[in-house]
């Protein structure tokens, strides 16, 4: 869920402008999991620009504080998000901790790094959600240990259907600064993209394991 629409276009705009946004509806990207896609966003390129890293972490900051109170700690998922996880738990005077995709397998073979206590209210930083598998594995995880996880938040979002019913089968509150179609409404207000060029993004998000260029 966007919470707020100049926030959700000011983030797009501000993706596309430092290309941590790319979109090539002409020439698409193949995704790790073979997926074509028109677009591609990194969001870590965010962290080289030091204005762009400041707005997304008060942010960050703002959306965390007005949907779910100041958390006891942030976890960020790794690794990602790990340094945006980080400036937001700085920004709110909160511990840090983060959390790996599986455990390590060796040493003391922590998924979850990081000093926690029992019952702390967490919320959880990510950069991206696609399809919110590698968020949720995070989320489970921490609930695991016996943290209570009180929601998400992400810097953008594709907006799947999929990841939509993944969070919700989870009963995790995601907010994110901007998604999908607010990107594709900034990238044609700024001339990024033309008309067709929109339809084809358009088509994509319907079903992007099928589509093809």
């Amino acid at each position: 869920m966007v919470l707020n629409k100049d926030t959700a276009k000011k983030t797009a705009e501000i993706l596309l402008q430092i290309k941590a946004i790319k979109l090539q509806p002409n020439d698409p990207f193949t995704w790790a999991s073979g997926w074509k896609s028109p677009i591609y966003c990194d969001n870590r390129t965010t962290l080289s620009y030091p204005k762009v890293r400041n707005f997304i972490r008060e942010q960050l900051a703002k959306n965390i504080e007005d949907q779910f109170g100041r958390p006891d700690v942030i976890a960020g998922v790794a690794t990602g998000a790990i340094a945006i996880g980080i400036l937001v738990a700085q920004y709110l005077n909160v511990p840090f901790i983060y959390v790996r995709p599986e455990p390590k397998k060796h040493g003391r073979k922590n998924q979850i790094e990081g000093h926690l206590e029992d019952n702390k209210n967490i919320v959880v930083v990510e950069d991206l959600i696609s399809t919110g598998k590698s968020s949720l594995n995070a989320v489970k995880a921490l609930r695991d240990s016996g943290a209570h996880v009180k929601g998400m938040v992400a810097i953008f979002s594709y907006g799947f259907e999929l990841a939509d019913n993944n969070f919700e089968e989870a009963a995790l509150p995601l907010i994110t600064l901007s998604d999908y179609e607010y990107l594709l409404e900034q990238s044609l207000d700024s001339g990024y993209i033309t008309e067709n060029e929109l339809k084809t993004l358009q088509e994509w998000r319907k079903a992007p394991a099928k589509w093809k260029k």
